[in-house]
């Protein structure tokens, strides 16, 4: 039977979350049928053997192709797909029994060519990945856009939870050659090309994010170098809410130095935040240690986001410099 949707998930080096999402897969609740594609972006630790054991039990097709980034892969699996429309996936990322009804209910009611949904954290992963999450999906730190926040002007779906119709792809070329960033980059295209865009509230994933800080603080970090070039390529999609990371860190550190000089009063605003953020976390995941983490998550958030956009828009907007010449490690070439 043809699949009315195609899971398209790019894996570099990670067999075992592979394994983990594929088993999230037998438990979903599925209304039409399904098919699975998976890209090996020219791993050395490579998924096939996994993907061989569920083989019989999930309609599931492997390729393996040269390292040429997540972006091309996807496009690479969407060229290999069967149906109609395909949802793309991170590696790291598990699938709760809903996810499929949820999808297919929205976009028999409400039909969008461009879609995706928010992450939470599965009770299953560690304190740190808890408060990463939180940081990354709080209403006090990202706006509650990534956490599922229903009323949301210009949504950008993510690809870690991102669906695309065939015809959008076809139309658009798919994914670009930047990294992280290619997701957004595409959905602005295909709002200039026509195309809807829509957020699906409760097509929830969970999301491993990166594992320890040093990741997270390098994920980050990239994440701010991209948007200015973003902003470049696409005229008008500059938000004054991209600038509140690098504010928020110079303010913080200017306020240290008025503190020293005897003036603390703004330094306690950040005090009061930061101790919001702390209770807020606290009593979402029901652990006071989490709440305590999760201030250093926002902290490590803002610091690599703030500095990476800070660079970023000195090299792009005031040296005018293009994306690939000012930051090559964020583009893959074929």
């Amino acid at each position: 039977m043809q699949p009315r949707y195609s899971f398209i998930i790019p894996v570099y080096n990670r067999p075992e979350e592979i394994r983990e999402l594929l088993e999230s897969m037998l438990h979903l609740k599925a209304p039409v049928p399904f098919e699975v594609v998976i890209v090996e972006d020219g791993s050395d630790l490579r998924s096939e053997e996994i993907v061989q054991e569920y083989s019989n039990r999930l309609n599931i097709s492997y390729y393996y192709k040269p390292n040429s980034g997540p972006g091309d892969s996807r496009n690479f699996g969407m060229r290999k797909a069967k149906a109609d429309y395909f949802l793309i996936l991170d590696s790291d990322v598990l699938l709760p029994e809903n996810y499929m009804e949820e999808v297919h209910q929205f976009l028999t009611n409400t039909p969008c060519d461009c879609f995706g949904g928010p992450d939470a954290a599965h009770p299953s992963f560690s304190n740190v990945q808890k408060a990463i999450d939180y940081s990354m999906t709080s209403l006090f730190t990202t706006g509650g856009i990534r956490g599922g926040k229903k009323a949301v002007d210009d949504f950008q779906p993510r690809s870690f939870n991102m669906g695309i119709s065939r015809k959008a792809f076809e139309n658009s070329g798919g994914f670009g050659e930047i990294h992280p960033g290619e997701d957004p980059d595409l959905s602005l295209r295909l709002k200039k090309m026509g195309f809807k865009t829509c957020l699906i509230p409760e097509a929830r994933v969970f999301h491993k994010r990166r594992i320890n800080w040093k990741k997270f603080q390098q994920q980050v970090k990239k994440f701010g170098l991209v948007r200015p070039i973003l902003n470049s390529w696409h005229p008008g999609s500059a938000k004054i809410t991209y600038w509140f990371p690098s504010l928020f860190i110079l303010g913080l550190i200017i306020s240290g130095i008025i503190a020293l000089l005897g003036f603390p009063y703004f330094l306690l605003l950040y005090l009061i935040y930061f101790l919001i953020i702390g209770i807020d976390a606290a009593i979402k995941n029901k652990s006071i240690y989490i709440g305590l983490l999760a201030i250093r998550a926002v902290f490590v958030q803002f610091l690599g986001y703030g500095m990476g956009f800070l660079n970023s828009y000195y090299q792009i907007n005031i040296l005018k410099k293009q994306g690939e010449e000012a930051f090559p490690q964020l583009f893959f070439k074929k």
